[in-house]
Parts: structure tokens; sequence; C-alpha cells
């Protein structure tokens, strides 16, 4: 207790908080919205960071991010410094929810994940045409 923190308590806050780094594209309306709808989420936006990468090139190379690919999938880092990508990044984000968790189950089964990644992808091209981004 050298710190005034009684030890059980600060390993408790320690161990349940995780940090987590969201690489999202800030020009996307509905990107936006649905980081509105996450953080809106009970115990969701505890250790998480949300970063822009607009204008960020260099920052998601030195991370070993290829820009054009932070484009047109989420990555999210973890607290070991690991990037998830596409719906492995949003995987992580719904198992931080409780609620959600079974949603994550769901998007990571075998027959669920690919099929749900071309869709993905599909959406992700469409808007980044019709926006002229792309």
């Amino acid at each position: 207790m050298a710190s005034g923190v009684p030890r059980e308590r600060s390993a408790t806050h320690h161990r349940n908080l995780t940090m987590l780094k969201v690489f999202y594209d800030g020009a996307c309306p509905r990107c936006m919205a649905d980081r509105r709808w996450y953080e809106s989420l009970p115990r969701a936006a505890e250790g998480v960071e949300w970063i822009d990468i607009t204008g960020r090139d260099a920052e998601l190379r030195a991370l070993g991010i290829d820009p054009y690919l932070a484009l047109t999938e989420l990555h999210v880092q973890d607290e070991t410094g690991r990037i998830h990508r596409e719906l492995d990044a949003y995987i992580l984000l719904l198992t931080r929810v409780p609620r959600l968790a079974p949603l994550a189950w769901l998007l990571g089964l075998p027959v669920v994940k690919p099929l749900l990644s071309l869709v993905y992808r599909r959406w992700v091209l469409r808007r980044l045409r019709r926006d002229g981004r792309l």
C-alpha cells in the first residue's frame, strides 16, 4: 500500500482495463455513427482510444499498417501491440462488451466470418468509390 491505493483495488482495476487503439475512417459518416454507438454502450469506451486515420499515412506505416488497408478495413491494436484487421478487429471490440459477446462469437463462426467479410469488403469499396475516395 505504498502508493496509498489498496493493492487489491489497484490490481483489479489494471486487470480489467486493457488498452485498445481503434484506427477508423473519420471521413466516413457510417464509421462515425458506429463509433458513437459503441461509445454509448456501458463500459465499452473504457480503455479505447479512437484514432482517425485521415492524413496519418506515415504513422500507419510506422505501425506496419498499409494506409490503403486502413481505409478499407477496420484496424485495432491491442495492448500487446498486435494489429487485428477487419472482422477480427470488430470481434475484439465486441467481446469487451458483455452483452455483445454472443454477437462476437457468432461473427467468428467459420461459415459466418468469410461470408460477412465478403459483404463488408464490397460495402466499403462501394462507399469509397461513391465518395470519390478510391
